[in-house]
């Protein structure tokens, strides 16, 4: 990524080289520790402290670039709200995206109100510079006053089944996941996204794998102490009915 010399005045290292090492870090699942490692397969010595610098520094002023040089995004935008928690405390997460998945953007907030509804739209307007043609969106009230504040002159659709494109846009998608075009394979992957996290929280941390696991579990059960057999059943109120 080319950028003007101008930001990298009073560095030890070229611009070629910084740009690189903030390019690693964000395109990959990498550690600053990682980025150090291949750049010193590479010759360069530098310490993970300056990449973690480097990324502070640069990673804004490339972020910028991309999102100017970017296609500009449908005229159709779906807006969807879902509720969070975060320690304890209940959220509301505003989406956007438009009519082919593009995520828009994305806003936290504590209330879903008419007020919320107006600062998410102002955001996306003042982000894209421009107003779209069509806004769908599902039956919240707090969406028809806030247009009417924010994008007096846009058309506005409400209804459940249009604004699935906003409520789905976060689950994968048929390119990413072409086995799921099978019958029958699409609702078992959606199910085991749902059960995924619940089952993470139920594995216990002391054992690493789940054959572990298993076998802690059936040494548990031989130790549990056996029932008795034979014992008679106390019956409450009464006699024990007789066996005919």
């Amino acid at each position: 990524m080319q950028q003007p010399s101008s930001h990298y005045k009073r560095h030890r290292f070229p611009g070629e080289l910084i740009s690189h090492a903030v390019w690693l870090y964000y395109r990959f699942s990498l550690s600053y520790r990682d980025v150090e490692e291949l750049l010193a397969e590479r010759g360069v010595a530098v310490s993970y402290e300056t990449v973690r610098r480097w990324c502070k520094k640069f990673g804004p002023i490339f972020a910028d670039g991309v999102r100017r040089r970017r296609p500009r995004p449908g005229d159709k935008w779906h807006i969807d709200e879902v509720p969070l928690k975060s320690s304890g405390r209940r959220y509301w997460l505003w989406r956007a995206v438009d009519q082919d998945g593009l995520v828009l953007d994305i806003l936290v907030q504590e209330r879903r109100h008419q007020e919320a509804a107006e600062a998410f739209l102002r955001r996306l307007v003042d982000g894209h510079g421009y107003a779209p043609r069509v806004v769908v969106t599902d039956k919240l009230a707090s969406y028809p006053p806030a247009l009417q504040r924010v994008l007096p002159g846009v058309e506005h659709r409400r209804h459940k089944g249009l604004n699935n494109r906003a409520e789905n846009s976060h689950l994968a998608r048929w390119r990413v996941l072409p086995l799921a075009r099978w019958p029958g394979v699409a609702s078992h992957m959606r199910g085991a996204l749902r059960r995924r996290p619940a089952a993470r929280a139920r594995e216990p941390r002391a054992y690493g794998s789940v054959q572990r696991w298993e076998r802690a579990a059936s040494s548990s059960r031989a130790r549990r102490r056996p029932r008795a057999r034979g014992r008679k059943r106390a019956w409450r109120g009464g006699r024990a009915p007789s066996e005919t």
